[in-house]
């Protein structure tokens, strides 16, 4: 190739590293969450809740990274499930308010060990290497 065109070569992207490792970690994800009707980013705003119990959307879409647009579908068929509910905020009806019902607290139990499968299942990473590059992503994100 050109040396004018170096810049396109996969191998010259940061990007594509980034989304092939993200694609492999949702799949990873995949055999524990489909049986209990979960996608990924369910399972994640589900953990935020877990946290917080109660978050407005503009709160989860920033601890997320992810837009309304996204979140609202996603919300809909959660509420559909039973798992949260959507309630317009009493001070500013423009906000809507998630909460998690007990339905939703109650897939904690069944969730918990997932993280623990997931890593005992290795990244081919050492400890010191996870936190690095878990510190990197951060930093990515925040900047």
């Amino acid at each position: 190739m050109a040396q004018e065109y170096e810049q396109l070569l996969l191998k010259n992207q940061l990007c594509f590293p980034m989304y092939a490792c993200s694609r492999k970690i949702v799949g990873r994800y995949t055999p524990y969450l489909s049986p209990l009707g979960l996608t990924y980013t369910q399972y994640v705003v589900l953990m935020v809740l877990w946290e917080q119990e109660s978050v407005n959307v503009g709160q989860l879409g920033s601890i997320l990274h992810l837009d309304a647009g996204t979140l609202t579908p996603l919300l809909k068929r959660l509420e559909k499930a039973g798992y949260v509910t959507r309630e317009r905020s009493k001070e500013d009806e423009r906000v809507t308010v998630i909460s998690i019902t007990p339905e939703g607290n109650a897939l904690k139990e069944k969730c918990k060990d997932i993280p623990l499968k997931l890593s005992s299942e290795g990244s081919g990473l050492s400890k010191k290497d996870a936190e690095e590059l878990y510190r990197l992503l951060y930093l990515f994100l925040e900047g």
